[in-house]
């Protein structure tokens, strides 16, 4: 295979559908080997199949921490260490005031935007350390700097990924190891069906918003940087 990425492995996680299964598209074409990651193993089955022979696939609960654990070994085995390139895209969004959020909703925002990407990067930082090479692309948020009513849970789990991110960039800083925040605002994917934003006042119509491609041509961009350019954070808006 040849491309920008030939030679490199890709993890996306979230990436049966929408954003993830863009990116995973977009660095296939690229020439890297993908794993993409989602809960549902049939509509993972099918974006392997419409990707072709050089992605695989593994299931995941990425709200179930010890899921999460399990998966870092399997892509540790699976790739020999650690991925070149791994994209946090796993997200988990739903609208409502905080006194109406149960804690239960709360946590599983948290556990799947924040704390699944915090697993896979404290499992696999150190084989990209010692390799001296590798590159995370957390996907944030509009709501990673902003705050909109009924956001409560998704913007404290997307602010903390943007926090967690730019500790990571400090820590990473001269180690060869790269990480990258995308930051979109409103993207046109399924996320949005029972959200109806069309008939909601306040809300970017469907048709205003950026498309899944977009965020994930930002992704292959920073990834297809030269080894000494960290592209920090990407923020996209539709123009």
């Amino acid at each position: 295979m040849t491309g920008a990425l030939a030679g490199r492995s890709a993890v996306i996680t979230g990436a049966s559908r929408g954003i993830g299964l863009a990116i995973a598209q977009g660095l296939a074409l690229a020439g890297a080997r993908v794993v993409l990651v989602a809960r549902t193993d049939a509509d993972l089955q099918l974006a392997c199949g419409e990707i072709g022979e050089q992605a695989s696939c593994i299931p995941c609960d990425m709200s179930d921490g010890a899921a999460v654990q399990a998966l870092a070994l399997e892509l540790q085995r699976r790739l020999s260490g650690a991925p070149d390139i791994m994209v946090n895209n796993a997200g988990q969004f739903e609208l409502a005031a905080v006194e109406e959020t149960s804690t239960h909703d709360f946590a599983r925002m948290l556990d799947v935007n924040l704390v699944a990407p915090f697993i896979l990067l404290r499992a696999l930082l150190p084989a990209m350390h010692a390799r001296g090479g590798g590159h995370v692309v957390n996907i944030g948020s509009i709501a990673d700097r902003h705050t909109y009513p009924g956001n409560g849970a998704y913007a404290a789990s997307k602010f903390g990924l943007r926090a967690l991110h730019e500790v990571l960039r400090a820590e990473l800083a001269g180690s060869g190891v790269r990480a990258t925040l995308v930051s979109p605002g409103p993207v046109d994917t399924a996320l949005w069906d029972e959200v109806d934003p069309d008939t909601r006042p306040g809300f970017t119509p469907r048709a205003m918003m950026l498309s899944a491609t977009a965020v994930a041509d930002a992704v292959l961009y920073a990834v297809s940087q030269p080894p000494a350019v960290n592209v920090d954070e990407l923020r996209l808006t539709r123009a």
